[in-house]
């Protein structure tokens, strides 16, 4: 239970601070999308590093279903509790945004009208997504202590040098379909991200990612 405790509240306060970051940052930048964009990308790196490193002895800080879907992949989780992560992902996300809305006394309810969409979008949520996991897999096998700092710093540089600020993460991309802020997304445009997003991820686990019984076999014979 405290794993999937986790993964809601990790998620949540992900969401949160995506969310909250995005508003202060227009706000205090007085519309400059590029002031807004730093504090934006400065933050969320921020408290993700601090996210994982707090949070991983307990869930493994996936935070993220196509990161869940890779470590079931691995072998590090059955199939039930990868479905309780990815429930506990989504709803953790939606209610980050919705707890957002209140902090900044806000319309709770929203939708957003911001589009993203287009195919230079769509490759690079598809470049996103084999990135970040290609970070978390080669970090797992080989800095084990290093990942948050790994993943952290990848995700505030993916706000920089991708045109689809790097969301590479379906719960991220629906919950904030429900904020019209500046972290937004049209609802429309949601599919799009997702359909990417688990394509990278699954091109990640077919073709990258084996099993911990199989290499254990492979080293017994």
């Amino acid at each position: 239970m405290k794993s999937y405790v986790g993964e809601f509240i990790g998620t949540g306060l992900l969401l949160a601070i995506v969310a909250g970051s995005g508003l202060m940052g227009e706000t205090l930048g007085a519309g400059n999308a590029a002031v807004a964009l730093l504090g934006n990308s400065v933050a969320t790196g921020a408290g993700l590093y601090v996210l994982i490193v707090l949070l991983g002895p307990i869930s493994g800080a996936h935070f993220n279903p196509v990161v869940t879907l890779m470590f079931w992949k691995m072998g590090y989780l059955d199939l039930k509790k990868m479905l309780g992560y990815w429930a506990c992902q989504f709803s953790g996300a939606i209610t980050g945004i919705l707890m957002t809305h209140i902090m900044f006394s806000l319309p709770i309810i929203q939708e957003s009208t911001k589009v993203r969409t287009g195919l230079g979008i769509w490759v690079s949520e598809f470049i996103s997504t084999l990135v970040l996991l290609s970070v978390i897999r080669i970090g797992d096998k080989d800095a084990k202590d290093r990942v948050p700092m790994l993943v952290a710093l990848t995700v505030t540089a993916g706000y920089w040098f991708t045109s689809s600020t790097f969301f590479a993460n379906p719960a991220v991309a629906l919950a904030r379909s429900f904020t019209n802020t500046f972290v937004g997304i049209a609802p429309n445009d949601v599919v799009g991200f997702i359909v990417v997003e688990v394509l990278a991820a699954t091109v990640m686990v077919i073709l990258f990612c084996r099993s911990i019984t199989s290499l254990h076999k492979d080293k017994m014979s």
